[in-house]
């Protein structure tokens, strides 16, 4: 098989550039600080560090996760310590890695959303904003945010409006059609899209007959999703002319590079670091081995190359 020496793993989301097209999914790796004596986190691509608010949340009441064939369920309910605590204990850590850092966020209002973007922005060492409007266990009106294509707009423009970082949009795959929503999201100012989020799921006792879950459904990841997200992504990546990063059930390279020549530009890796918490470098190594093997010198070359 023909084989170059030169293989640029080289990738550009928005005003972003990357190393490698592999990162990490948020909410599956904490702050970045928690991986480091597993993973060097200077071979990542860019570390999407767990989501964040305004204020500090303590998510939803034990029991939060749920092992599921091929997979987990999980309700955490977005627990994270707040943006002036991550500013003040974890961004000095962060600064000092080579790599690219994605702060994800979200809030329980347009008005949360901005300033919480505002002041992200303004800090060093920032280098995009991942916009969560997907999570499927948190209760109460927030989720239209994701599923209502007026307020999606509505939100992501005046984000857009609020910070000069690259915007990347996290959209729940818990909709009729996916592909709207994407075009809804970059017609509202998204400099990329992030695809799929947790599919919302279920799990019951059968001895106690109660739900197994604490906030009663939860988000599945895992293996087990990854044929729905290839599909999204597929569908997206023909509708939108901004970037995709693809997730959803990656466990390795193979998987990785499915997404890739399915439409997406880069990968986001999830539930597998809690299996196996060095493989996102694994999955690095397999790309570049697969590119090898095939004579390709460009991850570009691989992304949308899909023949139908």
């Amino acid at each position: 098989m023909p084989k170059k020496k030169n293989i640029d793993l080289k990738v550009q989301i928005g005003k972003l550039k990357l190393k490698n097209p592999v990162m990490t999914a948020s909410g599956t790796f904490g702050y970045g600080d928690e991986y480091a004596e597993f993973v060097d986190l200077n071979t990542l691509g860019a570390i999407v560090v767990k989501g964040l608010s305004l204020k500090p949340k303590q998510g939803n009441p034990p029991p939060r996760i749920v092992e599921t064939p091929s997979g987990m369920l999980n309700a955490i309910g977005l627990q994270n310590i707040g943006i002036n605590s991550f500013i003040k204990k974890k961004m000095p850590f962060l600064r000092e890695c080579k790599t690219r850092v994605i702060a994800n966020f979200f809030g329980d209002t347009i008005d949360e959303y901005v300033k919480a973007a505002e002041k992200l922005s303004s800090v060093n060492g920032i280098d995009a904003l991942e916009m969560n409007i997907s999570c499927p266990n948190k209760q109460s009106g927030w989720i239209i945010f994701g599923t209502d294509p007026k307020v999606t707009y509505k939100v992501i423009s005046a984000v857009r409006n609020s910070t000069n970082l690259p915007l990347i949009v996290k959209l729940s795959p818990n909709v009729t059609d996916i592909s709207h929503m994407a075009r809804v999201a970059e017609d509202a100012g998204a400099d990329a899209l992030s695809l799929i989020n947790t599919l919302s799921g279920m799990a019951v006792d059968i001895q106690t007959r109660k739900p197994k879950l604490a906030n009663i459904t939860g988000g599945l990841s895992g293996p087990a999703i990854k044929p729905v997200a290839i599909r999204m992504v597929w569908e997206c990546s023909k509708k939108v002319n901004i970037p995709i990063i693809g997730m959803g059930g990656i466990i390795s390279s193979d998987d990785a590079i499915e997404f890739l020549i399915a439409g997406a530009s880069a990968v986001a890796i999830g539930t597998a670091n809690f299996i196996h918490p060095g493989i996102t470098a694994e999955i690095i190594k397999g790309i570049r081995n697969y590119m090898s093997s095939k004579g390709i010198s460009s991850v570009k070359e691989i992304s949308g190359s899909i023949k139908c």
